[in-house]
Order: structure tokens, then C-alpha cells, then sequence
């Protein structure tokens, strides 16, 4: 019985512990073509902007608008 007990708490916290992690965070990023605006990696790696989901994953989005001479956190 404690071996049964055992096993569903073992369950039940590697369960929560894999969890995907739900923060985000956000940087300003700024451009001579436009107005300084927010960048985010959502909770499931994809880059937002001001809010709206680009589908894009957040490395490939940010590195996508440096390449364009954007410049993002202060790098």
C-alpha cells in the first residue's frame, strides 16, 4: 500500500513539475521605420508583438528583426 502511495505522489509531482512554464517576457525594440514597440516569448516559444501571436518563434523573430537594423533590449 505505501509502495501504491508512493508511486502516485512520484506521479502526481512529475507531473506538475513538467508543467509548461506559463511566464513571458518582453523587450522594447525600436527601428528608424517605426515607433519603439514590445517583443515577447510566450509561454510556447513563439515572439509576440504588442500582443498579437506571430507564429514565429521568438529566437528566429528577434534575430529577423535585428537583421533589418532593428534594434532590440539594448543590443
Amino acid at each position: 500500500m505505501k509502495l501504491l502511495i508512493g508511486l502516485s505522489c512520484l506521479v502526481l509531482v512529475t507531473f506538475f513539475s513538467c508543467k509548461e512554464d506559463d511566464s513571458r517576457s518582453c523587450t522594447r525594440c525600436s527601428s528608424e521605420q517605426s515607433p519603439a514597440f514590445e517583443v515577447c516569448r510566450e509561454s510556447d516559444g513563439n515572439a509576440s508583438v504588442n500582443g498579437e501571436d506571430t507564429n514565429t518563434d521568438y529566437d528566429l523573430y528577434l534575430q529577423g528583426l535585428r537583421d533589418a537594423g532593428a534594434t532590440c533590449g539594448g543590443a
